[in-house]
């Protein structure tokens, strides 16, 4: 079963371009961690939100991502400073 984690960053204003740009190499670092089956950058039409959607084969593989060192010097130390909001939720798909 897969781990879904969704993390929705509310930017700080006139940084959106900025944090854009910091996260384009997360997404081919990310990409190519053991265990990400997907990791995609999504920008809000209206607002300055920033939404990451990833997927990894589970738990233990996102915390090695978040163990990783473009996640603790790109997220952690380049984007968050530039964030205004910023919420993870952790899921597990639901059998329908």
């Amino acid at each position: 079963m897969s781990f879904v984690v969704v993390a929705r960053y509310v930017v700080q204003p006139g940084e959106r371009d900025r944090v854009l740009e910091l996260l384009a190499p997360m997404v081919s670092a990310s990409r190519a961690e053991p265990g990400c089956r997907r990791y995609d950058v999504h920008a809000g039409v209206e607002d300055d939100v920033v939404v990451l959607v990833e997927e990894y084969d589970g738990e233990d593989d996102f915390a090695r991502h978040c163990e990783s060192e473009h996640f603790q010097r790109i997220v952690l130390g380049q984007v968050v400073p530039l964030l205004a909001d910023r919420q993870v939720t952790r899921c597990r798909p639901v059998e329908a």
